[in-house]
């Protein structure tokens, strides 16, 4: 039997033991070593390689140069901004994602921001631990709120989305949402709210929780406007892409007190660039006016022992399904945005 050769050039994982079951006998798999030029990679792997596993690497026009025989490129992760879809539609090369990974846990990581923020855990956790500690008090904050008081906003409904909009409302939340592309009914399947127009998401949601894919629609979505008719004191967070929210309007809404508070587990531009940006260097630097008001985690949503099997294991599925069996599984259709 002929086999295919498929490269997992960024080494993220060590033997195959998840993979084999999978692949067989048909498939030679080569990991890289961390690899995030492509050009560094053997020439002959690279000229014999028919499905490319991406990962953290951007896939660009330039790259699939390199790639003379490549037919399909699994993205292990739902966002697929990374991969150029247009040159690899150009070249017939079929673009999939994972899209049913890791969905519990970054629906746990935007609640969990959520009640650090509003329930004063970050406020009150950075007072005890400063010099001098902070009398053993509470603390009056607009970003200390009753849940059951408060409207949970969700743009994006798609898997993560639905996952946080139920937690959201078993935690006594009122759940709306925002999402032009799901058909009538999801809401009433749910039991949580649909509205219309963002604007009409943005009025009423004292939580603002972003889960929607980064698209030509979306990039910058989030802007000082948006911000803007958001009620005072309400709370950002955004699991979904760094560059659906504008980064300087979030600074600048949070400095004069119109946001309560932001959670932020992605960013614009990723890692941070230098200089940073100023919202970056105020948390740094722990300024005051920050105080209990801001959390930034690493692009680690996604991340426990769990969701890295399951992108590994769901991730060799799918490039078997579409490279081996011709199967469209989790194939993006290359008119998605």
């Amino acid at each position: 039997m002929t086999q295919v050769t498929v490269l997992e050039p960024e080494g993220l994982y060590e033997g195959e033991a998840v993979e084999a079951p999978i692949f067989g006998d048909r498939v030679a798999l080569v990991r890289g070593g961390g690899l995030g030029d492509y050009a560094a990679l053997p020439a002959p792997l690279r000229e014999q390689a028919e499905g490319l596993f991406v990962f953290r690497n951007w896939l660009r026009a330039e790259d699939l140069a390199l790639f003379p025989r490549l037919r399909v490129v699994v993205r292990l992760g739902v966002g697929y901004d990374r991969v150029d879809r247009a040159a690899c539609a150009a070249r017939g090369i079929l673009v999939c994602n994972v899209p049913d990974y890791g969905t519990a846990e970054i629906a746990d990581h935007a609640i969990a921001m959520t009640l650090a923020l509003r329930r004063g855990l970050l406020l009150h956790h950075d007072v005890q631990r400063s010099e001098p500690a902070a009398p053993w008090a509470y603390l009056d904050a607009p970003v200390i709120r009753r849940l059951s008081v408060q409207t949970f906003g969700v743009v994006g409904l798609g898997r993560i989305g639905t996952a946080a909009a139920l937690r959201a409302k078993a935690l006594g939340f009122r759940v709306v949402f925002h999402d032009p592309k799901l058909p009538n009914g999801v809401d009433r399947a749910l039991g949580i709210e649909r509205v219309r127009t963002l604007p009409e998401l943005l009025r009423q949601s004292d939580v603002l929780s972003l889960h929607c894919l980064l698209t030509r629609e979306t990039r910058g979505l989030i802007g000082e406007a948006e911000l803007r008719q958001l009620p005072q004191g309400a709370v950002v967070v955004n699991t979904s892409r760094g560059p659906v929210l504008e980064l300087d309007a979030l600074e600048q809404a949070l400095r004069d007190g119109h946001l309560a508070g932001a959670g932020l587990d992605v960013l614009p531009v990723e890692p941070v660039p230098q200089p940073e940006p100023p919202l970056i260097r105020a948390y740094r630097a722990r300024e005051e006016w920050l105080r209990g008001r801001l959390i930034i985690t690493p692009h680690s949503a996604f991340h426990t022992p769990e969701s890295l099997f399951d992108i590994r294991l769901k991730g060799a599925e799918t490039m078997r399904d579409v490279l081996l069996d011709g199967l469209q599984t989790n194939v993006i259709p290359p008119h998605a945005d």
